[in-house]
């Protein structure tokens, strides 16, 4: 074990290294890449630096570039007059400040999206203008009250706000900095009679990031098969999502994850369909899945390491408060030994870290 600290925060790091069996090694390294640009063991930014700054904001994204990402993760929605922007999900009321607001307390509505019924803001009722006007809030601020801090401080960004920041990212730190576009609920998109994808591939033409040698590397993601098929025109590798629940099961066996090779490039699975946890909450043992991915064509990017004790595995918890940091290069070094190809992280700085510690030991 060796002991770190890390730069912002002064909290002392577990920065173990975990060693899993040489075969997963091998297996990282022997991974089909068809981003030819993408470095080995990607660092995603997920909703840029989402641990250090409110998420999805010009400030957030930036921030994970300066801590080492090598993609912005972008969760795109809609306006009602069809601009992409960046939110997680549609209902915005859990990171802006919509709800004091009292101009735009009679677009608080209920909706139903697959199948689950969300009561509060919706960014497809706002213009991008309207939307220009809100503020970007913490989402789980009991965790990261440093983050809500900065609740107020910056406006939602559009994906082409992002995609300018990607390319003076490139150029301020001298490495290419790419964007990992994710559509979000695209076919309850399209039941509103705005599409999702052909905005998004348009964007990617206007800037020079569609075919084999985009000017920035890209990625595109979507838990759904369909919109991954729409994107297939855009020419760059997609990533089919994956989570938990039952009706992902058929996708992970070596048949179904040949089916999904017919319309992606990679699978972005939940971090427990790589490495699952014991009955005691404990990281437990890898399972085939990042093989099989291998076997059939795919790179696994899994998601979403947080270095709070809150999301860490029980054995790598800190001991202090649920927002401390725990022992996360331990973490990251099991998924790195595992074979992944690269991770979806909330602190990039720790995921640089990781990656540095890891290859360290090779």
């Amino acid at each position: 074990m060796m002991a770190c600290t890390d730069a912002q925060s002064g909290q002392a790091i577990t920065c173990e290294r975990v060693h899993r069996a040489d075969a997963g090694i091998q297996g990282r390294k022997a991974a089909v890449r068809r981003n030819k640009q993408e470095p080995e063991l990607t660092i995603v930014s997920h909703r840029g630096a989402s641990g250090h700054r409110p998420e999805h904001t010009l400030a957030s994204y930036e921030l994970g570039a300066r801590f080492g990402g090598d993609f912005m993760e972008i969760d795109l929605v809609a306006t009602a007059d069809g601009v992409l922007v960046a939110r997680h999900e549609p209902e915005i009321g859990d990171t802006t400040d919509v709800a004091d607001r009292p101009e735009f307390a009679d677009r608080r509505t209920t909706r139903t999206i697959d199948g689950r019924e969300y009561t509060g803001w919706f960014v497809h009722d706002f213009t991008l203008d309207e939307i220009k006007t809100l503020r970007a809030t913490e989402r789980i601020p009991d965790v990261r009250p440093d983050n809500a801090a900065h609740d107020g401080a910056y406006a939602i960004p559009t994906l082409q706000e992002i995609i300018d920041l990607a390319r003076r990212m490139t150029g301020e730190l001298g490495r290419r900095v790419g964007v990992y576009p994710e559509t979000k609920h695209p076919a309850y998109h399209t039941g509103l009679g705005l599409d999702l994808e052909p905005p998004l591939v348009a964007a990617l033409l206007d800037n020079g990031l569609t075919g084999a040698e985009p000017e920035l590397p890209v990625f595109l993601q979507s838990f759904e098969s369909e919109s991954l098929r729409r994107l297939v025109d855009a020419g760059v590798p997609r990533v089919f999502l994956m989570g938990t629940e039952d009706h992902w099961k058929p996708y992970l066996t070596p048949d179904g994850l040949a089916g999904v090779a017919e319309f992606a490039e990679a699978v972005g699975p939940a971090k427990a369909l790589v490495i699952p946890r014991d009955e005691d909450d404990n990281l437990g043992d890898p399972t085939p899945l990042v093989e099989d991915a291998h076997g059939a064509g795919l790179a696994v990017h899994p998601w979403t390491f947080r270095s709070e004790n809150r999301f860490l595995p029980a054995d790598l918890r800190s001991g202090g408060e649920p927002g401390d940091f725990g022992g996360f290069a331990a973490e990251y070094g099991a998924f790195f030994a595992a074979g992944v190809d690269g991770v979806f992280t909330d602190h990039s700085r720790h995921a640089f870290l990781a990656r540095e510690i890891y290859f360290e030991q090779e």
